[in-house]
């Protein structure tokens, strides 16, 4: 379980892909103990295990499902990757739930500065408008947001500057494909009223 808040990112080095598997390497300044080997990162929306570390990388295995589900199928060498651990009990939670399970992807649309925020678009398989509530929560790239507004084709957010330096939503640009996460409390409400 997280919470959203990215206090970190990190740099593909390298992608070994076999077949039906896949293996990252990603470089980045978090602090990793030997004894969090087997544990959970949120790695851009999508709860990853740690399977090597040491001073220059962590290695993590990327299923075939999984890349099939998120924008892994589109990452390189060099892209820029959110991180968080996972959470303790008893820290502060200043996001929201978040599991890590990738529900879809959706496409980033316009792009609109607004003062130093910046107003982003993303369009959405119309299979998933119906998880979507204004002001409600929604996880993007493993950054708890706030939904700004819906759209006939998606919905809007608004990023403001702290998020923007802490995360890789700041590299966004047209057409980029973003890993989401709806709110797992409407998911279970959905279920429940079908």
């Amino acid at each position: 379980m997280f919470n959203g808040i990215i206090k970190n990112t990190g740099l593909i080095t390298r992608i070994f892909r076999k077949k039906n598997n896949c293996i990252l390497e990603i470089s980045s300044k978090m602090k990793i103990s030997n004894n969090e080997i087997g544990s959970s990162i949120c790695c851009s929306g999508t709860c990853l295990t740690i399977e090597k570390y040491n001073k220059n990388f962590i290695q993590f295995y990327v299923s075939k499902e999984t890349i099939k589900k998120t924008s892994f199928k589109s990452l390189k060498k060099g892209s820029v990757i959110n991180l968080e651990k996972s959470l303790k009990f008893g820290e502060r939670i200043s996001g929201h739930f978040v599991q890590g399970h990738v529900d879809t992807t959706c496409t980033v649309g316009t792009i609109q500065l607004v003062g130093r925020s910046r107003l982003i678009n993303l369009k959405l398989p119309n299979k998933f408008m119906h998880y979507l509530i204004p002001k409600g929560s929604i996880t993007l790239n493993g950054v708890s947001l706030t939904i700004a507004k819906i759209l006939k084709n998606g919905f809007q957010i608004s990023i403001i500057p702290h998020t923007l330096k802490l995360t890789n939503l700041i590299y966004l640009k047209k057409k980029d494909l973003i890993n989401i996460e709806f709110d797992i409390l409407g998911k279970y409400i959905k279920n429940l009223t079908k």
